[in-house]
Order: structure tokens, then C-alpha cells, then sequence
């Protein structure tokens, strides 16, 4: 007999955070990671003009302000080398099973390696189209075995590395068939080891078992949210000017999606950065009687 999953429901708890360049507070954060007890790791990319706001700001779940760590630096202020620490176009953030935190860099096709402190540990990662080398790297991931997978980005495709940057896996190419990427972004993996990539400009998601084997691809399915209904309900024009739209049926399909988050009730959260919201799905698990489905 099949498990029944029961819905989970969600209430509001607080909100965590505010506008700041420095101190307690984010500045156009990209990434989250949850270290040990109720600390967070967030990732602030910030603006080009404002490179002391790139940083990671350490901080509870409480909303109790611990640290921060990592500088900005300009192009030119770096003129070709840029010190340890510091980031240019920060794009993700990741902890180790040790609580090491690593951050992937775009500009500098780079990864670096913090303690869950904040202390400057290392960093690795070479530009180019070799194995191992990076193009743009974004999203990162760790498996059950400590495995970090990297989207690299502009070399559609996705590796696999051991800690100290030793490339084990990759997959992908450019293209639209099964199983290749069109600038590649998120990644996300799940309890049972399923790899879940944003294709940005497929427009879609993709999974793969953790070998890199290709299992399904996601093209959308949206229906209205509750928030964009109580917004068109309050404005009975917004609904006229729907049914009088051309091609509406292309809204329920991704558009630009970017983030991807999987958590431990099989919940597959996808962001579309071009469409302001996020599609869930669950996965859904075969369930076997004998030798049949």
C-alpha cells in the first residue's frame, strides 16, 4: 500500500532582515544556507557601484546579527588580481557537511572556501571550457557524500567536484534535446540523490539521477496563484483584459526560470525570474506491487 503524503501546512512565523550595505541586513541576497542550530549563511551580491555590499552575513534564525564575512571589489580597483576574500559577482552559497561555506563567483570563475566562521580557508577554480575548468559557475549543491555540483553556467553543463576541486562527474552540452542546457543556473538535490537544474533559456527544469543520467524534463503547468486572483478580483477590468488577451495559454509555461529548491517532503520549489513567481511540484514515487507497477 502506498504511503499517503498529507499536505503540510504552512503559517507565517517573521520576516528576517533589511536593506543595509553592512551590518545586520542583506543587499540584493542570492543565496541562503542553513549551517548548524538555527544559524544562516546569506549571500548579498549588491550593486556594481556598491562593492562593500557584497558580502555574507551571518545571522540567526532569530534574527540575532553574528558576523560577516567576504569584501567586494571593483574591476578596477582589482586591475587583473583580486585578493582572497573578496568577490566580484557573487551567485551562490553552499556548507559542507563540516559547515564550510562556499561561495561561487561568476566573474572570477572561481570558488572560495570560508569557515563557518568566516575565516578565509581557500579557493579553487580556472577558467575555461576544460574539464574541471569553469565558465561563469552559479548554482551549487552538496550530496549526502559531501560532493559539490556546480552549474557551470556558460559551458552548459554540470560538474561534479570533490572538495578541493578535483572534477569527478560532468554532464551536458549546449542544445534543447534531453539532457542539454541552454545557460544552465540552479541546482537543487533531494533526499533520495535526484538532481534538479534550472535551464534558464530552455525555459524549463530538468532532473537527473545523481550520475547524470537524464530522467524527466518540466516545461510548466501554472494556473493563477491566490495572490494574482485576489489582485484580479479586485480589478474586474484585469479580468476582461485576460479574456480578451491573445496566446494566454503560453503563461503557464516557464518562463526564465532561475532558483530551484527541493526540501524533505518531496516539494520541488522552481523561481522564474521573468514571470515573479514560483511552480511547485511533488515528486511522485511509483509504488510497486510485486513485480508491477
Amino acid at each position: 500500500m502506498a504511503t499517503q503524503i498529507h499536505p503540510v501546512q504552512l503559517q507565517y512565523s517573521h520576516t528576517i532582515g533589511r536593506a543595509e550595505f553592512s551590518g545586520p541586513g542583506f543587499r540584493v541576497p542570492v543565496g541562503i544556507a542553513c549551517g548548524e542550530g538555527d544559524r544562516l549563511y546569506v549571500l548579498s551580491r549588491s550593486y556594481e557601484g556598491r562593492p562593500d555590499g557584497k558580502r555574507v552575513t551571518v545571522c540567526t534564525v532569530r534574527e540575532e546579527y553574528i558576523s560577516e564575512f567576504g569584501r567586494g571589489i571593483r574591476a578596477e580597483e582589482a586591475d587583473g588580481v583580486v585578493p582572497d576574500g573578496y568577490f566580484m559577482w557573487p551567485t551562490s552559497i553552499a556548507l559542507d557537511q563540516a559547515g564550510n561555506v562556499y561561495v561561487a563567483d561568476e566573474w572570477l570563475h572561481r570558488i572560495s572556501i570560508f569557515s563557518k566562521d568566516g575565516d578565509w580557508i581557500g579557493k579553487w577554480g580556472t577558467a575555461g571550457v576544460g574539464v574541471g575548468e569553469l565558465n561563469r559557475p552559479s548554482g551549487l549543491a552538496f550530496d549526502k557524500d559531501d560532493h559539490l555540483y556546480i552549474v557551470d553556467s556558460l559551458n552548459n553543463r554540470i560538474q561534479q567536484f570533490t572538495k578541493d576541486g578535483q572534477c569527478i562527474l560532468r554532464w551536458g552540452k549546449p542544445g534543447s534535446a534531453a539532457g542539454e542546457f541552454n545557460m544552465p543556473w540552479g541546482i537543487a538535490i533531494d533526499t533520495e540523490g535526484d538532481v534538479y537544474v534550472t535551464d534558464w533559456r530552455n525555459d524549463r527544469l530538468q532532473v537527473f539521477d545523481n550520475d547524470g543520467n537524464f530522467i524527466n524534463k518540466l516545461t510548466g503547468e501554472a494556473t493563477v496563484s491566490k495572490w494574482g486572483k485576489e489582485k484580479l478580483d479586485a480589478n474586474a477590468e484585469m479580468w476582461q483584459q485576460r479574456q480578451r488577451a491573445q496566446g494566454l495559454e503560453r503563461e503557464k509555461q516557464f518562463w526564465g526560470p532561475l532558483a530551484v529548491a527541493v526540501d524533505d517532503e518531496g516539494r520541488i520549489f522552481v523561481g522564474e525570474s521573468a514571470r515573479s513567481r514560483i511552480q511547485v511540484y511533488r515528486k511522485q514515487i511509483p509504488t510497486f506491487i510485486g513485480d508491477r507497477l
